[in-house]
């Protein structure tokens, strides 16, 4: 692995932040914590295949600006649950930029739960716990079922099958927000229904566009399903019926 110039990576951390309107979210400690957690991550990538950006100025862009978007959106204090979290996006740039929230990282490899859990430990990020947990077991847990201000979910699955792991895990009240991809606005389309069956309502879609001042702009949807009704208990079912028959 290439050596990363500390200085030459915080420059370039605090000017995209600065361009996408979030200076406030960083602080020398702040950005010894994404460099940090940059090294380790391209040193574990060789091991696990954790990312295939691997030049830090692009990940500063499209992981960990990109993941900084959702911090003016929750609410002070929240509880969140990273649904499908993979390598720890959004869980370790949003618990670096937002100590006060409370994440739970769900994923099913035990790999990925391992090296977030571990990295979190590494970084001070106490913040944040990692579960290895299959999604659809953990929505008919009474721990968490219907516990969580906040459910995210960055490049996991198409919407209807997402919207059965992830609701469930939302309190009355709370929101679902999915980081998507081109197609989003036809998933949402398709899954109105699914989404109202598991008590979300008020659905919309917003284009995010983050600049580094270097290459093209990042574009990407970002869905925001609000919680209005509880879900009904026959949900989630298991996978293998959420897969092969979305809502």
């Amino acid at each position: 692995m290439p050596e990363i110039n500390e200085k030459s990576f915080n420059s370039s951390l605090t000017k995209v932040f600065a361009m996408n309107g979030m200076s406030s979210l960083l602080s020398m400690e702040r950005c010894d914590a994404f460099y940090r957690l940059t090294v380790r991550m391209l040193e574990e990538n060789e091991k696990y295949n954790l990312t295939a950006i691997v030049d830090p100025d692009k990940i500063i862009l499209n992981h960990y600006a990109d993941c900084a978007t959702l911090a003016a959106r929750l609410k002070k204090g929240a509880s969140v649950i990273d649904v499908g979290c993979g390598a720890g996006f959004p869980t370790l740039p949003l618990s670096i930029v937002r100590p006060d929230l409370k994440i739970l990282a769900v994923d099913s490899t035990a790999k990925r739960i391992n090296y977030v859990d571990e990295t979190a430990k590494l970084l001070g990020l106490e913040n944040v716990c990692a579960v290895t947990m299959r999604a659809e077991d953990g929505g008919k847990n009474p721990e968490y079922r219907e516990k969580f201000d906040y459910a995210t979910a960055r490049a996991v699955a198409e919407m209807r099958v997402l919207s059965e792991l992830a609701l469930p895990f939302v309190k009355v009240g709370g929101e679902f927000v999915a980081m998507k991809g081109k197609n989003a606005e036809f998933e949402l389309a398709s899954a109105k229904k699914a989404i109202a069956t598991l008590g979300g309502r008020d659905t919309k879609c917003e284009e995010i566009t983050l600049k580094d001042g270097i290459g093209e702009p990042l574009t990407h949807p970002l869905i925001v399903v609000k919680k209005k009704e509880k879900t009904p208990t026959s949900y989630p079912r298991p996978f293998a019926q959420i897969s092969k028959k979305p809502l």
